[in-house]
C-alpha cells in the first residue's frame, strides 16, 4: 500500500485512540506481501507486569506467531505493514471503526463506520476477579504451599500462583478450540510438584464440568508420593501421577499432552507420543536445545548468519529458534495448526516459548502415503538442515521422516 494521506490520517486516528483509551484492536488482511503463508495480523494492547504493551497475533496457513511490542514499535510495524502488503487495515475503536483500503485500481480509500463495540477490553493479564482457578476451598492449594488455611495466597507464592493461572488461561483458549468433550485423557509429562496438573484437574472439572481423566508423569518418586496424597486429600479420583520417564510412558489414548521444561531431546520424545497417539492438542515449553546446537558447532557451515552464530549466546538463540522451528514443521506434517509464542511465565524464567499443535482431523497421518503438503514440509525441513549443518533432528528420527 503506497503512502498516501489516507494512510496519514489511519496512523493518526490509531495515535488519537490510544490517547484518548478508545483503542479496542487492529486488524490487517487481504495481504499480497512476499511472506509465505501469512493472512492476517491481529493487534490488541495488553499489559505484562505494568508495562502497556501490543500482542501481534501473526496468523498464517497452519499456524499462529505472537509477538509483544511497545507502542512505538507497534504503530511503526503497522505503518511498515500496510505499505508492504496488506491492502485493508481496520482499526476498532469504541467510538467508531475505520478501515483503510486499497483498491484494485491502486487508489487508497478511507471509509469509517460506526462502532462494533461500545467497550474498550481490558488489557490486563492478572485481574483476579477474573482468574480461572480461584483459592476458596482448594485444599490442594495449601497443600502445596501456595494459599494459607483461610484461601489468601502466601507473599512468596504470589509469581507461582500468577504462573498457575497463565497457563490456565493459554489451555483454556486452546481446549475452547476443540469440539466440546473431545479430551477425556491428559498427559502431564515431566509434572515435578504438580502445579500446573492440579490446576488443570480442578479447571476441568470444576469450570469445564468434564469428567477427564488426568496423569502426570514423573521420575523422581518422592515427587510422585507427595502429589497422589495431596490429590487424594482434595478428592480428585481421576487425577493420578505415576512415576518414571517420558520415553516410557504409554499414552497412546492421551487428547491432550503437555510438557513444560522438558530438557533438550525430552520434548521431542513428548511431541513424538502425543503425535503417535494421535492427541488433539499438544502443548510443550521447551527448555534447552542441545541437540541441535552441537549439530551446528560439529557442521560449522558458512552461510548468512555466520558473522552472529561465531558468538556463542548468538549460537545458543540460534538453535533455539531452529529446533523449535522444525518441531513446528514435524507437526504440521501431521496434520496438526501449529502456534508458536512467547509468554510470561514467572521471575525466575519470565519468558518461555510454547510450541502448540491442535490436530486439525481426526485421521493420523502416522504412516500413511505422504500427499502433495507433506512432500513440501519434508523439502523444506531438508533445506533447513543443510542451511545450518544439522545432521538430524531427534524429533525427525523418532518419527523415521
Amino acid at each position: 500500500m503506497l503512502q498516501s494521506q489516507s494512510l496519514e490520517l489511519f496512523i493518526s486516528s490509531l495515535k488519537n485512540s490510544l490517547d484518548s483509551s478508545v483503542f479496542v484492536k487492529i486488524s490487517l488482511g487481504n495481504y499480497k506481501g512476499k511472506e509465505e503463508g501469512l493472512k492476517q495480523i491481529i493487534v490488541r494492547k495488553i499489559i505484562i507486569k505494568r508495562e502497556h504493551k501490543f500482542a501481534f497475533t501473526f496468523r498464517y496457513k497452519t499456524r499462529d506467531v505472537i509477538k509483544n511490542y511497545s507502542s512505538a514499535e507497534a504503530i511503526a510495524l503497522i505503518e511498515d505493514y500496510l505499505n508492504t502488503g496488506f491492502k485493508i487495515g481496520t482499526l476498532f475503536t469504541t467510538e467508531k471503526d475505520l478501515i483503510l483500503e486499497e483498491l484494485n485500481s491502486g487508489k487508497v480509500v478511507l471509509r469509517e463506520l460506526k462502532a462494533s463495540t461500545k467497550e474498550a477490553p481490558s488489557a490486563h493479564h492478572d485481574r483476579e476477579k477474573s482468574r480461572l482457578i480461584q483459592t476458596n476451598s482448594k485444599s490442594y492449594l495449601t497443600e502445596l504451599k501456595i494459599t494459607d488455611a483461610d484461601g489468601k495466597v502466601f507473599k512468596n507464592a504470589q509469581d507461582k500462583f500468577r504462573q498457575i493461572n497463565h497457563y490456565i488461561e493459554i489451555l483454556s483458549s486452546l481446549i475452547k478450540e476443540l469440539p466440546e468433550g473431545t479430551i477425556k485423557k491428559v498427559a502431564d509429562m515431566g509434572s515435578g510438584k504438580g502445579y500446573l496438573t492440579f490446576a488443570l484437574y480442578d479447571y476441568l472439572h470444576s469450570v469445564l464440568k468434564s469428567d477427564a481423566e488426568v496423569v502426570g508423569v514423573e521420575y523422581r518418586q518422592d515427587m510422585v508420593d507427595l502429589c497422589n496424597g495431596v490429590a487424594k486429600e482434595s478428592d480428585f479420583d481421576k487425577l493420578n501421577f505415576v512415576q518414571g520417564t517420558i520415553e516410557d510412558y504409554k499414552a497412546d489414548d492421551v487428547n491432550l499432552l503437555i510438557a513444560l521444561h522438558a530438557c533438550d531431546t525430552a520434548t521431542d520424545d513428548a511431541i513424538f507420543k502425543g503425535i503417535k497417539a494421535n492427541a488433539e492438542l499438544i502443548v510443550v515449553a521447551p527448555c534447552c536445545h542441545k541437540q541441535i546446537r552441537r549439530e551446528i558447532e560439529k557442521n560449522k557451515v558458512k552461510n548468512d548468519v555466520s558473522f552472529l552464530t561465531k558468538y556463542g549466546i548468538f549460537l545458543e538463540r540460534q538453535a533455539e529458534m531452529v529446533t523449535d522451528g522444525i518441531r513446528a514443521l514435524i507437526l504440521e506434517y501431521f496434520g496438526y495448526k501449529t502456534k508458536v509464542f512467547e509468554f510470561i511465565s514467572d521471575a525466575h524464567t519470565p519468558k518461555n516459548v510454547l510450541v502448540v499443535g491442535v490436530k486439525k482431523s481426526p485421521k493420523s497421518l502416522v504412516g500413511s502415503p505422504k500427499n502433495e503438503e507433506q512432500k513440501r514440509i519434508l523439502e523444506k525441513i531438508k533445506a533447513s538442515k543443510e542451511y545450518f549443518g544439522i545432521g538430524y533432528h531427534h524429533l525427525e528420527k523418532l518419527l523415521e521422516l
